[in-house]
């Protein structure tokens, strides 16, 4: 194959994330899989064994004859079903841009094939791992921003505080996971690329302050960016104090019923009730050395006499093992963490309810 010469570029630029340009990424299924650019669709050049055997290829005999072996393996009815997956998205999606690992030889030959059957569009310069590079340069670039913590103890509803504001950045949700041992959600968390990515796509734009949960480092599966950590471990804070039967109703809400219908939505609800109780079982479990075998056994009893009344239609139930766990688990381990972080940041500029600490972190944020 002969590639066309000059052929057309665009600079990995983050204005084209934020307009949320469609992306085809013509990488192997596994190198997407490990983290692609926010929006992207994997339409591979390659299949994963096809880029092993051409891999090896490369090491082996160089560049031609890794080129050669391509072309024997994704030719015929190989290529033209790859064409015309691009060509289907295309008809969607015209104005989407090609790209690869570094924008080289694989965006440019899709973008000659294309070009074969009249279908002109431009690669992204410098591939994933140019934007990579400036997705990364902005997340460090935010960790100088000014920044606002929420704090406060579990139940307390700060993300959903957070989301109430236009400068809000929801590390939860770009990680897939809820950040304690019961966070998972039915979706699969975020590789620590793709989160890393989510959160950069959120702070282009956000050039003043952020408003940002109180969380652990790790977060799920993926850990913030070692800079935006300390940052934030430095930042001043506004610590929401609630009931607890305010907590036990938003945290009723937020992982027993919205759970259940997660899970229902992605495997029917037979199998999303089965789902979500060995979900909250196993979490239980995971905290066994941290709670005590007693009081683990206390607990695992009451859970499953909630989960029978919720298969009644009573998932008020669960309060019976939710209370005690916050009461004698989450609540100490919280107060122990602001008693060791007192002396090591910034005083907290308001605690109060959840209305006046949204309140705070408006005019915090103006």
């Amino acid at each position: 194959m002969t590639l066309a010469t000059n052929p057309a570029t665009t600079p990995a630029v983050l204005s084209l994330l934020r307009e949320e340009r469609p992306l085809i990424d013509v990488r192997a299924p596994v190198e997407f899989a490990q983290g692609a650019l926010p929006g992207a669709v994997n339409l591979p050049l390659m299949v994963d064994d096809e880029r092993h055997q051409v891999g090896i290829a490369y090491k082996k005999h160089g560049q031609a004859a890794a080129i050669e072996l391509g072309e024997r393996l994704v030719s015929g009815e190989v290529k033209q079903a790859r064409i015309a997956a691009w060509q289907r998205y295309l008809a969607k999606y015209p104005d989407a841009l090609i790209y690869c690992f570094r924008g080289g030889l694989r965006s440019q030959i899709a973008q000659q094939w294309l070009a074969e059957v009249g279908i002109s569009r431009p690669r992204l310069e410098g591939g994933w791992k140019a934007m990579r590079q400036a997705l990364c340069a902005r997340i460090d670039a935010a960790a100088l921003q000014p920044m606002l913590v929420v704090a406060g103890l579990t139940g307390c509803a700060k993300t959903a505080l957070i989301n109430q504001l236009d400068n809000g950045v929801d590390l939860e949700a770009y990680a897939h996971h809820k950040g304690s041992a019961f966070g998972r959600r039915p979706e699969e968390p975020a590789t620590q690329i793709n989160f890393e990515h989510a959160l950069a796509k959120r702070l282009i734009g956000l050039t003043e302050g952020l408003v940002i949960e109180d969380e652990s480092r790790q977060i799920g599966n993926a850990n913030i960016p070692l800079n935006f950590w300390r940052a934030q471990q430095q930042a001043p804070r506004v610590r929401i104090e609630m009931p607890l039967d305010w907590r036990l109703a938003q945290i009723q809400q937020d992982y027993i019923i919205d759970l259940e219908q997660a899970y229902a939505a992605r495997h029917g609800a037979y199998q999303g009730w089965q789902l979500m109780q060995a979900q909250l079982s196993n979490s239980l479990i995971r905290l066994g050395k941290r709670l005590g075998n007693a009081r683990l056994q206390r607990l695992q009893r009451l859970q499953a006499l909630a989960f029978k009344e919720h298969a009644q239609g009573n998932p008020q139930a669960h309060e019976a093992w939710l209370a005690p766990l916050l009461t004698e688990y989450y609540d100490p381990l919280y107060r122990y963490h602001l008693e060791k972080l007192r002396d090591a940041v910034p005083p907290e500029i308001h605690v109060g309810d959840w209305d006046s600490c949204l309140e705070a972190a408006r005019q915090w944020s103006h």
